[in-house]
């Protein structure tokens, strides 16, 4: 039984925190290029256009979505994803700290793509000393 819960709660975790990764790559940088993405693509000081960063990095994040999604398995994408979303967020504390404030923050939403990250590594420890 136990290990039937945590089966559920990595599933949902998994199913949560791909669902936010694919969400963020094609919804405000591929499908519609939102004005954020376009500014903190300025201040990266990288000498290509905002449309191509952000296409690429929304490919990038679709795919991570993806691998965290349909590699159930393994929990290289689960420590991909930590290392994303902590860097992202120092990124935008560096070069914009004023995004830090808004509504729908990086701090919120990268914490709370942390928080999953926790439950699927802990999830899958558990189910790996379980068997």
């Amino acid at each position: 039984m136990q290990n039937s819960k945590l089966t559920h709660i990595s599933f949902i975790s998994r199913l949560s925190l791909g669902f936010f990764f694919i969400y963020h790559g094609l919804v405000p940088k591929i499908l519609w290029l939102s004005p954020v993405e376009t500014h903190l693509v300025s201040l990266s000081g990288l000498d290509i256009p905002a449309n191509i960063v952000s296409l690429l990095s929304g490919i990038g994040e679709v795919l991570l979505g993806g691998s965290i999604l349909f590699f159930r398995k393994s929990i290289i994408p689960i420590y991909m994803a930590v290392v994303v979303l902590l860097l992202l967020l120092l990124f935008v504390g560096f070069v914009s700290p004023e995004y830090l404030i808004e509504a729908f923050n990086p701090v919120t939403t990268n914490m709370l793509g942390l928080g999953f990250c926790y439950l699927v590594w802990f999830t899958h420890e558990g189910r790996r000393f379980k068997q």
